[in-house]
């Protein structure tokens, strides 16, 4: 478990990179291509980055603690693991129930992904969840299963499985252009 210790910072004008704003500018870098799997992970991006294990530590921890890192884990792969039954189900919900069936469907085991988009013309659905296993026939019959739990029976919806996968990684922060 990591602390979230905030760190002094020193607040300065926008300019030039200091040497620690480059360092942690790595660290974040480093932070998205994953921890190293080694026992020491915290030391590799410390050597990695310039900084020492604890200011990696703290800055992790000041980072979750304001939320700039929502959550520390890993992207498992899941067709490496035999789950190859990988079914994305698209709702066309009513606009005030949406919040409700989304956090209801989050809170399923089965459901591994689950966020609300905004409709699109020719595209009326705006509630997404992601179903992972390693049969379609047993995924099916779990989508079946939650529509009477949640009283989405006469919901609109579509039931797409995946046919090819090209890519998988966890998410990239790209910042904006001056």
């Amino acid at each position: 478990m990591i602390e979230a210790v905030t760190p002094s910072v020193e607040r300065r004008p926008a300019g030039p990179l200091q040497a620690q704003d480059r360092r942690l500018v790595r660290l974040r870098a480093c932070l998205e291509e994953g921890l190293p799997l080694v026992p020491e992970p915290f030391k590799v991006l410390a050597e990695q980055t310039g900084l020492s294990v604890e200011e990696v530590r703290t800055w992790i921890g000041h980072w979750q603690h304001n939320g700039f890192i929502k959550r520390f884990g890993l992207v498992v792969r899941h067709r490496r693991l035999g789950l190859a039954a990988n079914a994305m189900v698209v709702w066309n919900l009513p606009d005030d129930r949406v919040d409700e069936v989304g956090r209801r469907l989050a809170n399923e085991p089965e459901v591994t992904l689950c966020y609300q988009r905004v409709r699109r013309l020719g595209w009326p659905y705006n509630l997404f969840c992601m179903i992972h296993g390693v049969r379609r026939a047993r995924v099916e019959a779990q989508i079946r299963a939650l529509i009477p739990r949640h009283g989405l029976e006469d919901i609109d919806h579509q039931v797409l499985f995946s046919r090819q996968a090209y890519r998988q990684r966890g998410g990239r922060y790209t910042p904006e252009e001056p």
